[in-house]
């Protein structure tokens, strides 16, 4: 690999010198990952020697850093179920509300504040490209753009319906309802992906951006919504000030959803081939959250639950990303 970088002809296909470059940056990480929990167990091996038979604090604080070093070959174990091609990259995550007005709304604003408190505790970057306010409550739509190691393939497992059972705070007789929320993730994309955009199958309009909230209203019309026609995919940008930088960043969500429909399209000819393995639908319901009469949250697919309703709200949903990602009938996709 080294030797090929280093040919005269390598540079001749930027695109393909791009990804080789990429791969060997990405496999460069496992070997620092692993030399570096292969230097810790080294040194407690050392320390273990050199501590006394009689010293307990020394043994117990040795033990509590083995205990620690097996969480992070754990995790690390882990990262090896993501090996699909677009796993290592960032995401760009959509969500949008069902039919029912503004109980559809309020529970997707909830699911918003969900993936966004999961996304600080994991250390991820968010931006938020796209937020249009509910008119009573909640939020008619939202796209952010989330940058983190595997971001992509730990959310991927998120994409689907999630229907929430609840008793509404916006029903006065105190009734039993249920809402739907559809939730979309797709691998943000690189020039190292070729995606074919015509312009004249693009319709782009401008208007008035409004932030979440209402915060960041501009006098101008710099927000950008792109039309893709062959398609019928809709994407819209409004967290720049700047018409030019909105148009730029509308344009790589709309490659990025392209690239996902052809994934799926390449999904669903795998899946006739294998008939065997369980389908995944896209928009069919993934997971239901129910605050009345019980209290649990379900995932459908991996029959996976928890009765810790609030854990999972304040963003506690690795058990389910996990168990998706574990499970062998969602492994390759």
């Amino acid at each position: 690999m080294e030797k090929q970088t280093t040919d005269p002809e390598f540079w001749n296909d930027s695109q393909t010198a791009q990804a080789i470059l990429k791969q060997i940056a990405d496999n460069k990480k496992w070997i620092e990952k692993i030399e570096s929990l292969a230097g810790e167990l080294t040194d407690l091996e050392e320390l273990s020697h050199l501590t006394e038979a009689e010293d307990a604090s020394g043994h117990a604080e040795i033990g509590e850093s083995l205990d620690q070093l097996a969480e992070k070959l754990d995790a690390l174990e882990f990262t090896t179920l993501l090996s699909g091609p677009d796993d290592a990259r960032n995401a760009i995550l959509a969500i949008h509300p069902g039919a029912g007005g503004t109980e559809s709304q309020d529970w997707a604003d909830m699911l918003f504040r969900m993936y966004s408190r999961w996304c600080e505790s994991k250390g991820f970057n968010v931006t938020l490209i796209d937020y249009m306010s509910g008119e009573e409550a909640g939020l008619k739509s939202a796209t952010i753009q989330i940058e983190g190691e595997y971001a992509y393939g730990f959310l991927k497992a998120e994409s689907g319906v999630h229907r929430l059972v609840r008793i509404s705070p916006f029903d006065a007789n105190r009734r039993r309802h249920t809402s739907f929320v559809s939730v979309y993730v797709y691998p943000e994309i690189d020039d190292t992906i070729e995606i074919d955009i015509k312009d004249e199958d693009l319709r782009i309009d401008t208007y008035r951006a409004s932030g979440a909230g209402g915060q960041h209203v501009n006098k101008t019309s710099s927000a950008v919504r792109i039309t893709h026609g062959p398609t019928g995919i809709v994407v819209q940008c409004q967290n720049e000030r700047s018409q030019i930088k909105n148009r730029a960043t509308a344009m790589k969500i709309l490659r990025s959803r392209l690239y996902q429909l052809q994934l799926e399209e390449q999904a669903k000819k795998k899946a006739k081939r294998e008939k065997s393995k369980k389908k995944i639908e896209w928009g069919s319901q993934i997971r239901s959250y129910v605050f009345h009469p019980y209290n649990m949250v379900k995932d459908h697919r991996t029959n996976t639950e928890t009765s810790n309703i609030q854990a999972v709200m304040d963003g506690g949903i690795d058990i389910f990303i996990e168990a998706f990602l574990a499970h062998p009938d969602f492994r390759d996709n």
